[in-house]
């Protein structure tokens, strides 16, 4: 009988070094690392080379983060499992209820033969006009996970609509021009995200510095939110072709008045929307209008949902979700990150007489600790070494305060970011697909957006 040769892909290959590099952490960690911290950075370095590899499923990586932290004791349970009570695991059970709920009643059929008349002509126009109306969604809703939730399911349906089966290049691009649309843009557009509003809040209370709406637009939006948008589309298009077949009937009319159970949840779905648009006002987490929206779907007696849906929504990407979360905040609850960003500044060679280079470091800084921190810690660990690194660099703080922005937009990783974790889950589409757009975007960023933003601010006199 002959053996099988065992052959290593290459994701494998880099998961098992990071397992072998994070057991060698823990058992010999640097001098003067603290205990608890090398015990959170062995398991970050594991959890973020399989997350980042999907060398094994990613919710198969999350109970295995969730039990090693447990029996090395990182930290206590309510810190470990704290991802269960986040907002993102939620709006991802939301999002799976609604989305479920428009292909069983058809109105994601319905919106879709309505989207089919401008945005399915091509492959082209489909990604071209779900970015463009995915960013602009940034300008009315607040939450980038309200605007997967709601975007997501109709951009499925239109996927479905015009011939693209999952798995294929055209669903995949459609999905990441959703999901990256509603989101990587959007951290220049200051209510619209997470990261934004920390950094605000870390800002007005550290500093006494109010970021304004207007003028944060102004400095950010035409690289980081329009020139990016445009760097997306290309990229979508290179890396995910596709072509629609003229043999697909793709009707612009859908013929029939809406049933029942159509008009019931298009209610729903005006409803949600309007608390997600008012939040500012009524305060409530869009997580919690999400859930609410879930729930309706559920009750049998609207027949939103088939009997036994509950059972077949899949719940896999929650224990993801769980399990990001968790990192992040076993992360945070060491002070792993603080560690970090102290040992960097040490090395880092910030000069006044260089603005350039100090512009690029200052970026690089807050993207490399993405990874670790998640996004929304990115300003939460900063945002007080700001004084430290102005006086280093010789810049204004209001200018290395906003520097933040460069790094938690540069998504290298697709788990770092809720919003990316949450509509890959919803689309059904492999994080994997997420993971090579975000590497290619990010080294197209940072090589040629930076430089680009760079001269912006120093013509907008920032620098």
């Amino acid at each position: 009988m002959t053996a099988v040769p065992l052959r290593w892909t290459p994701a494998q290959v880099i998961a098992g070094l990071a397992l072998l590099g994070a057991v060698f952490l823990y058992f010999f960690p640097p001098d003067g690392l603290d205990p608890r911290a090398a015990k959170a950075a062995a398991l970050a370095l594991a959890a973020v080379g399989f997350w980042a590899t999907s060398a094994l499923p990613e919710h198969v990586t999350a109970v295995g983060f969730f039990t090693i932290a447990m029996l090395i004791g990182v930290a206590p349970a309510t810190v470990v499992f704290s991802g269960f009570e986040s907002t993102a695991l939620w709006l991802v059970f939301g999002g799976l209820c609604v989305g479920a709920a428009m292909r069983h009643t058809g109105l994601g059929e319905r919106f879709a033969g309505r989207l089919v008349r401008y945005c399915g002509t091509s492959y082209v126009a489909a990604v071209g006009g779900l970015l463009l109306i995915s960013v602009l969604l940034g300008f009315l809703m607040p939450s980038s996970l309200g605007r997967v939730t709601l975007m997501m399911p109709i951009a499925l349906a239109l996927a479905e609509r015009i011939g693209f089966a999952e798995g294929t290049n055209g669903r995949i691009g459609i999905v990441l021009a959703v999901n990256f649309g509603v989101h990587v843009p959007t951290f220049t557009i200051l209510p619209a995200n997470i990261p934004n509003m920390v950094l605000v809040g870390a800002t007005e209370k550290l500093w006494g510095i109010t970021p304004l709406y207007g003028e944060y637009l102004l400095l950010h939006f035409p690289v980081l939110g329009a020139l990016k948008t445009l760097v997306m589309f290309v990229l979508i298009l290179w890396m995910f072709p596709a072509r629609i077949d003229k043999a697909v009937r793709m009707e612009t009319q859908v013929s029939g008045p809406m049933t029942g159970t159509q008009r019931l949840l298009a209610l729903t779905l005006v409803v949600a929307l309007g608390f997600w648009v008012t939040d500012f006002i009524h305060f409530i987490s869009p997580a919690w209008i999400s859930l609410a929206a879930a729930f309706l779907c559920l009750i049998p007696a609207t027949r939103l949902l088939p009997a036994g849906a509950f059972n077949g929504l899949g719940f896999g990407g929650l224990f993801f979700v769980a399990g990001i979360m968790g990192l992040g905040a076993v992360v945070a609850d060491s002070h792993l990150g603080d560690i970090l960003i102290g040992a960097l500044l040490k090395v880092v060679p910030l000069d006044p007489a260089h603005p350039a280079l100090n512009f690029a470091l200052l970026a690089g800084i807050a993207t490399l600790i993405n990874p670790l921190t998640t996004l929304p810690g990115v300003p939460a660990v900063l945002t007080p070494l700001a004084g430290q690194m102005a006086e280093a660099a010789g810049m204004p703080i209001r200018a290395v305060l906003m520097s933040q922005v460069l790094g938690f937009s540069t998504i290298i990783f697709p788990y770092v970011s809720a919003p990316l974790v949450v509509g890959m889950q919803i689309g059904g589409e492999r994080l994997a697909h997420a993971a090579r757009l975000c590497l290619v975007l990010a080294a197209v960023t940072i090589l040629v957006l930076w430089p680009l933003d760079f001269l912006w601010w120093r013509l907008l006199g920032w620098i």
